[in-house]
């Protein structure tokens, strides 16, 4: 392509809302924690390394009796809050700016739990309601 020589609408996105196709049998509930399988399919996010998190679910979607791609599901790319881990994985205010990781599809903590548990976004902010993850 040449560089331009007139005025070009180029089209914008906000960024702050996506779609992914959904794994087979999976239910995503609304306000989950979503991640993308090994295969780039939409799931829950769960205790593992091979996930990786992509935001909050913006509407349940269940898939359970379909095959991969079957349903996509929307997800909200932002700054949201989850539970708080517990214990030697809870998190403080000191840990803002620190990488959190994904327990289950509404839990996050401050360890990769000795090498089970994938990224799950930025440490926010952290209140007595839970840790607020930045996804952005």
């Amino acid at each position: 392509m040449s560089a331009l020589s007139t005025d070009r609408n180029t089209r914008q996105r906000s960024g702050d809302r996506r779609e992914f196709p959904v794994a087979a049998s999976a239910v995503i509930y609304a306000g989950a924690l979503v991640a993308l399988n090994a295969s780039r399919h939409a799931v829950p996010m769960a205790t593992s390394t091979t996930l990786l998190a992509v935001g909050r679910c913006e509407g349940r979607m269940d898939n359970s009796g379909g095959a991969d791609g079957d349903l996509n599901v929307r997800v909200g790319v932002g700054i949201y809050r989850f539970a708080n881990s517990a214990a030697a994985d809870e998190i403080t205010t000191s840990d803002i700016g620190k990488t959190c990781y994904g327990v289950d599809d509404q839990t996050v903590a401050l360890t990769d739990g000795t090498g089970t548990r994938s990224a799950a976004g930025t440490i926010f902010d952290v209140d007595a309601q839970g840790v607020w993850v930045d996804f952005r």
